[in-house]
């Protein structure tokens, strides 16, 4: 679904319905109880769309985190990624490291090139 900023997110839901009040929702915001409260405008700085584009893969659980920063002026939308698989860490970016052979084959290339 588009998000207010523009741009296509899967976790940005919204409901504008006449006869009730509109409903717009962050999912993953909604779903850290160590967030801030999700606002529309946090959408203009979030990574999450751009994480979606570069990494697909369905074992990568992201978690957003919504921080107020000094006297509550300046928000800041952090992204953390964990592998369903191992439960460690991992680049929002690149998720699971076991998602991608391609990536092992292209290390052990440039490793055998540098012999």
């Amino acid at each position: 679904m588009e998000t207010p900023a523009g741009r296509e997110c899967p976790h940005y839901y919204a409901d504008h319905n006449r006869h009730t009040r509109d409903i717009e929702e962050c999912r993953l915001a909604k779903s850290n109880p160590d967030s801030e409260a999700w606002h529309p405008k946090d959408c203009v700085k979030c990574p999450v769309p751009d994480i979606v584009l570069a990494n697909a893969s369905p074992d990568t659980q992201l978690i957003l985190t919504i921080k107020a920063g000094f006297l509550g002026f300046v928000r800041r939308v952090e992204v953390e990624a964990i592998c369903l698989k191992n439960g460690e860490k991992v680049d929002p970016y690149v998720g699971c490291p076991d998602d991608h052979p391609g990536l092992d084959i292209f290390r052990q290339a440039l490793e055998s090139s540098d012999d």
